[in-house]
């Protein structure tokens, strides 16, 4: 082979990326960290993690599915909380559920410089991108997931659960369980991420006086449900979202309207799981009558 093959070939090999492919979940990536440690792959600058179900085949790439293994996610988990403490990991959770673009890149670049710098304050350290990147996705997780406990609207069904629908711009099911589980120990609740397909529910039978139960995962609701829940109202449902939806429409002051700053305090892509916000059919009427 001539020198300029042997050239060509080493610049080809150099530029080639090496992807890393993890299980979608969290115990999936902590076990494709594991992985570049192991095989030494860390120090490799064109190294990427991406979830198995976002990465677009490529001729020049190489990539290496990784499966999950409870084993390596505890001792990877063990090493981050060392090196990281509750607020860091905190961190690296609320990134991960981000479901942002190379999240699992840029998370890995966290994780390395904190190895690589054990003594180091470095979820302070905004002078390093990848750190000030994830700071920023962590501030809007944290805003989305306020907003999900502010904006999410229950409906009582015919089985006497309080249902409600949610399309978050991410993951933040995870996040509010716990605050609606504290605060609605009395009954049977659902919600459900319909973006993600998959949702949580509070079983009050299985609760005791001293601890309330624990949320169950739930997944392949009927989609008739899902795209006209009013099927399963109960009648109490519906008289409440008549009164409320004409409490809403006749306690607004129509000279005193400011549509661009309700859309600031509650953005629009919130008002179809609103029940305040479904059009009443005497709407105009009531109006009048004011």
């Amino acid at each position: 082979m001539s020198p300029l093959m042997q050239s060509h070939d080493y610049i080809i090999g150099h530029l080639t990326p090496s992807i890393v492919l993890y299980e979608p979940s969290f115990e999936g990536w902590l076990s494709a960290v594991f992985y570049v440690y192991a095989n030494r792959l860390q120090e490799d600058e064109s190294l990427q993690l991406i979830a198995q179900d976002c990465y677009v085949p490529s001729l020049i790439a190489n990539s290496t599915s990784i499966e999950t293994n409870d084993e390596h996610v505890e001792r990877v988990l063990a090493k981050l909380n060392q090196l990281l403490g509750r607020s860091g990991m905190r961190n690296i959770l609320w990134g991960f559920l981000s479901e942002k673009d190379h999240i699992g890149t840029t998370l890995f670049q966290v994780v390395k410089y904190a190895i690589d710098y054990p003594s180091r304050a470095i979820m302070e350290d905004l002078g390093n991108l990848n750190v000030l990147e994830l700071v920023q996705i962590v501030k809007s997780v944290a805003r989305e997931k306020h907003r999900m406990e502010a904006f999410v609207r229950f409906e009582h069904t015919t089985d006497d659960i309080y249902f409600a629908r949610v399309e978050p711009d991410f993951n933040v099911l995870p996040l509010i369980g716990e605050h609606f589980r504290q605060r609605y120990q009395d009954q049977h609740w659902a919600i459900y991420d319909v973006a993600r397909g998959y949702g949580i529910y509070y079983d009050k039978s299985k609760s005791t006086p001293s601890r309330p139960a624990a949320l169950q995962t739930i997944t392949d609701l009927d989609d008739a449900v899902l795209r006209n829940p009013a099927s399963i109202h109960s009648q109490d449902e519906q008289r409440y979202q008549k009164f409320w939806q004409g409490y809403f429409t006749n306690v607004n002051i129509k000279e005193r309207k400011n549509p661009r700053l309700h859309k600031q305090y509650l953005p629009q892509r919130y008002w179809k799981y609103l029940s305040e916000k479904q059009v009443l059919p005497n709407a105009d009427h009531l109006q009048k009558r004011r």
